[in-house]
């Protein structure tokens, strides 16, 4: 994973909080933007921890450039800070979570994985937030999708924050086949991830 943050006692602190977990590898840090994208560039990291501000591009714009040149990464954005602007522009811009710079040491590691596995992770303080940024237009209009009855009942766990797992255990079925299914509803909605699946779903009331 890599660390970006303009503050070096904060990458410091996050290196020092993950070290103590062998199944996350810390492959770099950057300070800039322009540091972020190049390392991801060469390092090709699973996960990307991403503050919001950085002194010379936006966290918005940067997760986007992120995006862009590594394709297979998953941006986290993290930060202290949870206005609904901000929210809305990190999920436009395609980040698949949002943590707070307060999250415990455990649930960090734990929120890192999930990323990793590719899964939504959105602080429950931010979560409000990411569902009002739907009734103020962030996403795309379109028909109704086809969805079946299990689907939309799989939709609408993500949409209220649920994992895999407990996905699986909800509706007693695997946790493949509940990746099988998160993956058909992204293709039929047009969905980048999970968190933009949930804002598209509310927005248009198909769940």
């Amino acid at each position: 994973m890599l660390i970006v943050d303009d503050h070096e006692l904060v990458r410091v602190g996050l290196r020092t909080l993950l070290s103590t977990d062998p199944e996350v590898e810390v492959l770099g840090e950057a300070a800039t933007g322009a540091q972020a994208i190049a390392t991801a560039r060469e390092q090709q990291p699973d996960v990307v921890l991403l503050d919001a501000h950085l002194p010379d591009l936006s966290g918005p714009e940067v997760c986007r450039r992120l995006r862009a040149a590594v394709p297979s990464a998953v941006v986290a954005m993290l930060t202290t800070f949870t206005d609904d602007g901000l929210v809305r522009d990190c999920v436009r811009a395609g980040a698949q979570g949002y943590l707070l710079k307060d999250i415990a040491q455990l649930d960090l590691s734990r929120s890192i994985k999930a990323l990793a596995r590719g899964e939504a992770v959105i602080d429950p303080k931010v979560a409000p937030l990411v569902l009002a940024a739907a009734r103020l237009g962030c996403g795309v209009a379109g028909d109704e999708p086809m969805l079946s009855a299990r689907q939309r009942e799989v939709l609408q766990l993500v949409a209220q924050g649920s994992s895999n797992r407990e996905i699986a255990a909800r509706t007693n079925l695997s946790e493949l086949t509940i990746k099988s299914y998160i993956e058909e509803i992204l293709l039929q909605l047009g969905a980048r991830n999970r968190v933009h699946a949930a804002i598209l779903a509310t927005k248009h009331g198909w769940i």
